[in-house]
């Protein structure tokens, strides 16, 4: 508990750190910079009503961050779908690793601004081609950690499922499946990070409503105080996201 306590505390003066040099910054050597209290004078409208909607992309900030939490958790699950399996394939068999290996590492570090492009000319609708985005940017972790997992079982324990001669579906459920399940979700926390990333660049690039599209649409209106209303918002949502995927990793081992 004590422990705990310290962390938060630390926490906090970090925090007030930041605040701190960002009231410096604001004063001294970037003017157009808002400062703290000017960032919550104008953007107080979006905070104590957060759900309230005025207008397509008028919003309270926590509606606005709904939206691209829902695209988040849809491509995020495309992304879960579609590469656990692949992530178990490759890992089991050699051959097909060294096949599609050089295609992952080709694949993995295009940015979701090249990929974007690609998914509007593929369905030509915002949405989908978002979903797209997000799922093929962010896939490639939980591929590789799963594969990683299950290239790191025991032969111990494929020994003894031989031995005592399981089939196909019982060796997956009962061997592979409980020794990857903490690569696996470790996997899941990078790409639901690499998921929240994305779909910010995707709204800035279709202006779509979201925390993105909003940023973007502040941006060229120059109010530059909700700018930083909508970092600061991508940072928290984030930061929480983070600790709840960590929360049932933690649980899972646990267990």
């Amino acid at each position: 508990m004590r422990a705990k306590l310290q962390n938060f505390a630390l926490s906090l003066v970090g925090a007030a750190v930041l605040v701190g040099l960002w009231a410096f910054l604001s004063s001294t050597v970037a003017a157009d910079l808002p400062s703290p209290l000017k960032t919550w004078e104008e953007s107080k409208p979006y905070i104590v009503a957060p759900w309230e909607k005025r207008g397509e992309m008028d919003q309270g900030i926590l509606r606005m961050a709904s939206y691209s939490l829902l695209r988040v958790g849809k491509g995020f699950l495309i992304a879960v779908l579609v590469g656990t399996p692949l992530g178990f394939l490759l890992g089991s068999s050699q051959l097909l690793a060294r096949m599609f290996d050089p295609v992952i590492q080709l694949l993995r570090p295009i940015s979701p601004m090249a990929w974007l492009p690609l998914g509007l000319v593929l369905f030509r609708q915002s949405e989908p081609a978002a979903l797209f985005t997000i799922a093929l940017c962010s896939m490639w972790p939980t591929v590789i950690n799963t594969m990683q997992g299950v290239r790191s079982v025991p032969q111990d324990y494929l020994n003894v499922a031989r031995v005592l001669r399981l089939g196909t579906w019982k060796r997956f459920t009962k061997v592979l499946l409980p020794a990857t399940l903490p690569h696996m979700f470790t996997g899941y926390r990078i790409s639901l990070g690499l998921a929240w990333l994305v779909i910010v660049a995707s709204e800035m690039l279709t202006g779509t409503p979201g925390i993105g599209g909003f940023l973007w649409q502040e941006y060229n209106s120059l109010i530059y105080s909700h700018i930083l209303l909508c970092i600061l918002t991508i940072g928290i949502v984030g930061f929480c996201l983070d600790r709840l995927m960590g929360v049932a990793e933690a649980k899972l081992k646990a267990a």
